[in-house]
């Protein structure tokens, strides 16, 4: 007798198929292990968790308590040697194409899941099933595949399903999402945004953005980036199937008030990423402008533009352009001061252990400072911060 497939599709039929379920394997990693477990961001209604629960065991043997704990270890030691998967201690070859090993050993490790792993499911079926034989799911999905689509195309398909994860979150977003793209805000770690257009990873090509701001559940920042698990969570929340819970907190710039309150600490603190990045655009780049134009046709034109491309770096800074820009700095006390009145921004917010009445007052006399450098451009930014306030969520 000769085995029949319940779907006898052609070639382009399979490739859709395919894709379609590694699609949903992806949406279930960035909504239900990342945005929902690991940071809270969102809550899921009990159904639909569950079923992206089954759909990971079954496609990628995944075990939710490993994932999260492995994910939050990353964000607690990012680029460190404790980090599991930093590709700048690793090195990106490592991580890309054996970053499944790297998660293995971290996820085997007891101290990493008892210290990150907490707050996942600790059920029946996951104690008795998922949990504790997560190939098993794999295994059935081999046999479910090969009744549906036949003996050759079915193992085939399957096999596209067991790489997916494997590639595109332990390689691209680990590896690549490190170490290539663009970045909108100034993080301590080397995160990047791989494209704008989040789609194929579920969104989590917006790797910068989300380490920004990981506790939210929208990864897009700009108005030309997309996060497509965002629109996913919107359609789930209009069902009534999701909640957000958090997402990155908004500002609004209301009257200039002559002195910084605890409303404008509170604004520049819950949204530091964004204010930095906003002084970058606003007044080092425009006096960093300026200071090259004014010096049109110098020899330390072309120098400092080398300088302070090394210098943007996250990682490896070039120690050469350092000395150089050194130097430069001691020849621009415009630049200089408007790189010093950054330093100085971020150690306000860095002094987490101070009072509110010390933050105000360190803002207070930062603005001041900014205000009679006599620099345009920082004093229109520090008044202008004055009427920082957060949007009510």
């Amino acid at each position: 007798m000769i085995f029949t497939p319940v779907f006898d599709l052609p070639w382009w039929g399979l490739v859709l198929v395919t894709l379609g379920i590694t699609h949903i394997t992806i949406v279930s990693v960035t909504l239900y292990l990342h945005r929902h477990q690991a940071h809270r961001a969102m809550e899921l209604h009990p159904a639909v968790a569950h079923f992206f629960r089954f759909w990971l065991w079954i496609t990628t043997g995944m075990v939710t308590r490993e994932w999260v704990a492995v994910h939050r270890k990353h964000h607690a030691r990012v680029e460190t040697p404790d980090d599991p998967h930093s590709p700048q201690v690793y090195g990106i070859s490592r991580v890309f194409f054996n970053g499944v090993s790297l998660y293995r050993n971290s996820a085997r490790d007891p101290s990493t899941l008892e210290q990150f792993g907490h707050g996942t499911p600790d059920d029946f079926i996951e104690n008795l099933l998922y949990a504790r034989y997560p190939w098993s799911g794999n295994l059935t999905l081999l046999v479910i595949n090969t009744i549906l689509f036949g003996l050759i195309a079915g193992p085939l398909i399957w096999g596209v399903q067991m790489l997916w994860i494997p590639l595109w979150a332990a390689g691209v977003i680990n590896g690549v999402g490190h170490w290539f793209g663009y970045r909108n805000f100034e993080t301590r770690d080397s995160s990047r945004n791989i494209v704008p257009w989040g789609i194929l990873i579920g969104g989590e090509e917006l790797h910068n953005n989300h380490h920004a701001y990981a506790s939210s559940a929208k990864f897009s920042n700009k108005w030309y980036e997309l996060d497509i698990g965002w629109l996913y969570l919107n359609g789930l929340s209009m069902l009534g199937l999701a909640r957000i819970n958090r997402t990155v907190p908004r500002i609004r710039v209301e009257e200039v008030k002559s002195r910084c309150d605890l409303e404008t600490v509170n604004a520049v603190i819950a949204n530091r990423f964004q204010v930095l990045a906003d002084f970058f655009s606003e007044v080092v780049k425009r006096v960093y402008r300026e200071e090259l134009k004014a010096r049109r046709g110098m020899p330390e034109r072309s120098l400092i533009k080398r300088a302070v491309k090394a210098l943007n770096r996250p990682h490896g800074t070039n120690h050469t352009a350092t000395h150089a820009f050194t130097e430069y700095l001691d020849l621009s006390p415009r630049l200089k001061t408007v790189l010093n009145m950054k330093s100085k921004l971020v150690e306000i917010w860095a002094s987490g252990h101070s009072s509110p009445e010390s933050l105000i007052q360190k803002l207070e006399e930062w603005c001041a400072q900014a205000e009679s450098s006599g620099i345009k451009v920082l004093g229109d930014f520090s008044t202008r911060l004055r009427g920082y306030r957060l949007v009510p969520a």
